[in-house]
């Protein structure tokens, strides 16, 4: 048999060796995951300010739905009889102008 040392030192660089090749595999997976991803956040990114930009304009034309509804409630508060309120002037009993 060869020196024990040989045999020793060959086993510690086995160990070694093994650790550091699946630790080297793991980064490498995880870097590779990680460009992936990278590639993926733009698309990502635009389709979450599309969503937002879409939510926004929905709520802005319900509250202007509402607030239009609104002021047309507040303009037909008259009881709907389509005559103008009197005025609190007195009036003349002649009429002007004619």
């Amino acid at each position: 048999m060869e020196r024990p040392e040989f045999v020793v030192l060959l086993l510690v660089g086995l160990i070694i060796g093994t650790g550091v090749g699946s630790a080297y595999a793991r980064a490498r997976r995880g870097w590779t995951d990680y460009q992936t991803v990278k590639k993926t956040v733009p698309g990502a990114r635009r389709a979450a300010w599309l969503l937002i930009k879409v939510v926004t304009t929905k709520i802005g034309v319900i509250a202007l739905l509402l607030v239009g509804a609104v002021a047309y409630a507040a303009a037909d508060s008259d009881g709907g009889s389509g005559q103008p309120a009197p005025t609190p002037s007195a009036t003349s009993s002649t009429r002007v102008g004619r």
